[in-house]
């Protein structure tokens, strides 16, 4: 068997949630959805230089010449999915972890320390989340690298020392295409999001840009929801996006006006114009419910 060593970026990237969309909206239903989402990936991967090595269900492993080259097509492929209508009340979202590194391939088969390190980086990934390597964040072009954050470190089989996990933040403001496009640098735009609860209101900015919800009496917003867990989620600024965390026992329960309430288990949502947000069980049934302005 003929094998070839080279170096190169490997992605993985997965669709969140996958289970419960096969429970809540049927086999049939799911199982169109879910090649949908694997389709568009194949599709934005080949765009950005790159190919699709294997699928296994909900999950698609592919290589690119660069590490760039996986990274935009992260990006090209969490903008393409986060634009997709729910399915029933799931909100559709994907997983993905990049690696730049030593491959090895054999038969169109590929192994090697990247291989391994972007499957464990895409098990660190929650919905809607691009994580790589320090080392590969490196060799990224300037305004990817500027779009990057430090998370965490993890351990990792084989492995002496700790890898240092980064963020890259796709999130961006609607007058751009994409972070791929490398057009102009990004500029965040000066955006708010207000709150307003129990006759109160907080405003989210650059100023203040995180917000931990909870009934614990040291929270930033105290919930007063016998359904809320104590630290049962946050609200984050990521460039001019607003990302609702949820970290609850029972769930967070959101209406975007117009549309239909969709519930967060251990998932993010990105807010957008005027809604509400309520704790642990639906907003017909609860006693606090968070009002927001995205402005």
């Amino acid at each position: 068997m003929a094998e070839q060593a080279s170096e190169a970026a490997v992605l993985f990237a997965d669709i969140s949630g996958s289970t419960k969309l096969y429970e809540s909206a049927g086999n049939a239903v799911a199982h169109a959805a879910v090649e949908n989402c694997v389709n568009l990936m194949r599709q934005k991967t080949e765009a950005a230089k790159g190919r699709v090595v294997k699928t296994i269900g909900d999950e698609v492993m592919a290589i690119f010449p660069r590490a760039d080259d996986a990274a935009d097509a992260a990006i090209e492929m969490q903008l393409a999915v986060s634009a997709l209508p729910p399915v029933g009340e799931t909100a559709l979202g994907i997983r993905v972890g990049f690696d730049y590194g030593a491959v090895l391939e054999r038969d169109g088969e590929f192994f090697g320390d990247a291989v391994g390190l972007a499957s464990r980086l895409v098990g660190v990934a929650t919905k809607g989340q691009i994580i790589t390597a320090r080392d590969t964040v490196m060799l990224m072009s300037p305004m990817l690298k500027a779009c990057t954050r430090a998370i965490t470190t993890i351990q990792v089989q084989g492995k002496a020392q700790e890898i240092q996990a980064f963020e890259l933040l796709w999130q961006q403001s609607e007058d751009m295409t994409t972070l791929a496009s490398h057009k102009s640098a990004f500029k965040p735009r000066h955006t708010a999001l207000r709150l307003k609860v129990q006759g109160t209101e907080l405003v989210l900015s650059a100023e203040r840009p995180t917000l931990a919800m909870g009934r614990d009496p040291s929270a930033d917003l105290v919930i007063n929801e016998r359904m809320a867990s104590r630290a049962h989620g946050k609200i984050e600024r990521r460039l001019d996006k607003f990302i609702l965390t949820d970290h609850s026992a029972n769930g967070t329960f959101v209406t975007v006006e117009g549309d239909k309430e969709i519930v967060l288990r251990r998932e993010e949502f990105t807010l957008r114009g005027h809604g509400w947000i309520a704790f642990g069980q639906s907003r017909a049934g609860a006693t606090d419910v968070v009002e927001f302005f995205c402005e």
